[in-house]
């Protein structure tokens, strides 16, 4: 008999139970990431009726690797950018109500006489909600039109990243002697510097990396690179004492910044949902039911604690940035549950030997249950902002509606305002570089000149000016920089920045003065650093004005280019494609559906498009992956990117239908593909002779759109799925 090894054995055994298991909770229509759960339950040690898994360390690896792939997924799904498109009032609800859950469920723990470390988890657990539920329940409930919608998603955005920041902070603070703010604020500012760090360096040179591969990505290729690129920068986020979870993530929200970053997104999901499965399973098995049996009245208890203290901090939350009563209160009652996140949180703990056993089971069950209440919570969210409304004293609404109404005004910014959007991305930015150059060329180069030259005195004052000149550039940025295009673009804000240059120029010269000194105390002892700042100062006041402008702006530029790259080859491929050469007239655009359209939940049978447009719809784009020729039953989701074709006259007639709800749909540019124009004549010995375009499977077999078909003098533009072809007809089609 021929020896399998344990590994082959466990993930036969994980992939089989959950396959199965999976299965049902689809048919169910219940959450596939709770079917793992039970099926990582049914083989484990807690279930001895079927087979359980023999080597746990081999699998926790693979659980390791599942929560790489889950963040570098979640990074690629995210962007930096995308932070400025969700609005102040999602980020501020946001983050309002992670630190009011993470506070609650701490004081909650204490009071029942956890230990800090197990009180400080469960408040990250109970902290973040499930995307996945939400979508889930919002699609079922058929939540279109409605206003709150939106903000939900713009908060769950926000409350992926900050979880990604969770998974850093927790361990670190459950590892130091006391859980106070001086620790606390050290590992955050220490944190948020690296991101910064290795965004700039990532954005500099990740995509010139790209460009010069460009012509050798093949898929295979492709997710190859970005795989390794992914592990890479997971060893770099270990050495610098982070998680790897939070190198993935930043190695993907950098690669989503690149143009190829739609395709990589595509090319990486299998690999991903695979080693998700892998992951939930694994953390199922640690499902330990004696402890759930054991403590109802705590499940009872954190369940209460998660719906209300979530409902509370999202409407105080909403309210405080300026959303309206019955918005607050909607979007409370629809992140009132935990999830995916919630279970790679306890699991963390765990895996560090950090918490105690029964946290783990407990998030489980809370989530469990407040999977089955989400639903009901949405469904009664208007009622019972009606019967809130109404008990509320006019005094406090009228109070509520004028602060709100503070949100609705425009006018001009605060000074504060106007430097931060003007200067202060450049300020932090060139800091962080010098900062990091400072402590680089400590760690690195100075041991490496010590060891190459051993003779040699003053190998630290060569360090120091080698330091120094290549910092030269970021100094001036640092000090000279010139404010955001987008800033200096208004004439009164250039007049109120001219106003305060003197103030601002001092502020920016001792910032720069600062850093310098901090760099020279590296390098040298106190005795001499005065006489070394000056020289310094000197050195760099010299090279500054003859090399520093050029060098500055050479990396600037470079630096915004590659930032901007994926939006200019989007907009150069919609001219592209809006410009595809076609034998009548006709084109082609593109529509975004928006979170709180009438569209949203609809199929594409229900809309009609071509009965009331005369459209047809060429493809759909969710979330980078491309639905060519979609059928009648295709269900719109938000945020989808519907490719529209039909003539001018028609496009222009949904042009007007769109603009007259203008709040809710929109043009948008997207990642065109490279359409291919064809035709074919259907000779009198053709399989379609005398059968309907649909029929006839054309659509399915071809992988082909029919756009027109000419018969004789006459030409059929957007012919429906019911046209029967003819003999002698030129069909022409367009395909990807």
């Amino acid at each position: 008999m021929i020896h399998l090894p344990p590994l082959i054995y466990d993930l036969g055994i994980i992939l089989v139970v959950g396959a199965l298991v999976t299965l049902l909770f689809k048919k169910l229509r219940q959450p596939l990431v709770l079917g793992y759960l039970v099926a990582g339950f049914l083989v484990s040690q807690h279930f001895p009726w079927l087979p359980t898994i023999q080597d746990k360390a081999n699998v926790s690896t693979w659980a390791e690797i599942g929560v790489i792939f889950l963040l570098f997924g979640l990074g690629l799904e995210f962007s930096f950018k995308k932070l400025v498109k969700v609005g102040g009032s999602a980020g501020f609800t946001a983050v309002f109500e992670v630190v009011f859950m993470v506070g609650l469920g701490y004081l909650v723990g204490r009071l029942i006489g956890w230990n800090s470390v197990d009180s400080l988890f469960m408040g990250g657990v109970l902290s973040i909600s499930s995307t996945t539920i939400i979508v889930r329940a919002f699609q079922e409930l058929n939540m279109k039109g409605q206003r709150f919608v939106e903000l939900v998603f713009g908060i769950l955005i926000v409350e992926d990243i900050v979880a990604v920041l969770l998974l850093v902070l927790l361990p670190s603070l459950a590892g130091s002697e006391g859980l106070n703010i001086a620790s606390l604020m050290t590992v955050s500012l220490r944190m948020v510097f690296f991101i910064l760090l290795w965004f700039v360096v990532g954005i500099f040179l990740l995509p010139v990396f790209l460009r010069k591969i460009r012509s050798l990505l093949e898929e295979e290729t492709t997710l190859i690179v970005s795989i390794a690129l992914c592990l890479l920068m997971v060893a770099i986020s270990s050495v610098a004492g982070f998680s790897p979870a939070l190198g993935a993530f930043v190695m993907g929200s950098l690669l989503a910044e690149t143009p190829e970053g739609h395709h990589i997104e595509k090319l990486i999901n299998p690999v991903k949902n695979l080693f998700a499965a892998v992951f939930f399973v694994s953390v199922g098995t640690m499902i330990d039911p004696q402890v759930i049996m054991d403590k109802p009245w705590l499940i009872l208890l954190l369940t209460l604690v998660t719906i209300f203290g979530k409902f509370l901090s999202t409407y105080l939350g909403a309210l405080f940035s300026g959303q309206s009563r019955k918005t607050a209160m909607q979007s409370g009652m629809s992140l009132a549950q935990i999830g995916e996140f919630s279970f790679i949180i306890a699991s963390l703990g765990a895996s560090l030997k950090v918490t105690s056993d029964f946290i783990y089971p407990l998030a489980v069950a809370v989530s469990a249950v407040t999977t089955f209440t989400t639903p009901y919570l949405i469904k009664s969210s208007g009622w019972c902002s009606d019967r809130v409304d109404a008990l509320l004293p006019e005094r406090l609404k009228h109070a509520m509606d004028n602060y709100k109404a503070q949100f609705q005004r425009t006018g001009n910014r605060s000074v504060g305002t106007l430097l931060l959007e003007a200067l202060g991305m450049k300020i932090i930015l060139n800091s962080v570089i010098i900062v990091a150059l400072t402590f680089g060329f400590k760690k690195y180069a100075l041991p490496f000149l010590q060891a190459t030259f051993p003779d040699f005195s003053r190998v630290n004052v060569v360090a120091l000016v080698l330091c120094v000149v290549i910092s030269v550039p970021f100094y001036w940025g640092l000090v000279r920089g010139r404010p955001s295009k987008k800033s200096s673009q208004d004439v009164e804000n250039i007049a109120r920045l001219r106003r305060l240059l003197a103030g601002v120029t001092v502020a920016r010269i001792l910032v720069a003065v600062l850093l310098l000194s901090v760099m020279v105390a590296q390098f040298v002892s106190l005795r001499v650093a005065s006489g070394a700042l000056v020289g310094a100062m000197l050195v760099m006041s010299a090279l500054g004005y003859r090399y520093g402008e050029k060098f500055y702006e050479f990396f600037e530029d470079e630096f915004l280019s590659n930032l901007t790259e994926k939006e200019r080859e989007e907009v150069a491929k919609r001219v592209e494609l809006t410009q595809l050469a076609l034998p009548w007239d006709a084109s082609i655009s593109v529509l975004e559906v928006a979170s709180d359209s009438n569209w949203v939940g609809r199929s594409l049978r229900d809309l009609t498009f071509k009965e009331n447009f005369g459209v047809t719809i060429a493809s759909v784009v969710r979330a980078g992956r491309r639905f060519f020729a979609p059928s009648g039953d295709f269900v719109l989701w938000p945020y989808d990117k519907i490719v529209c074709f039909g003539s001018e006259s028609e496009l222009a007639e949904l042009n007007q239908k769109v603009e007259e709800f203008s709040n809710k749909h929109k043009w948008a540019e997207v990642e065109a593909p490279k359409y291919r124009m064809g035709s074919f004549v259907v000779h009198e010995d053709s399989i379609y002779i005398g059968k309907s375009i649909r029929d006839s499977g054309i659509r399915q077999t071809e992988k082909i759109l029919v756009v027109c078909i000419e018969r004789g003098q006459e030409r059929i533009l957007g012919p429906s799925a019911g046209t029967v072809l003819q003999a002698g007809d030129l069909v022409w089609f367009v395909s990807e």
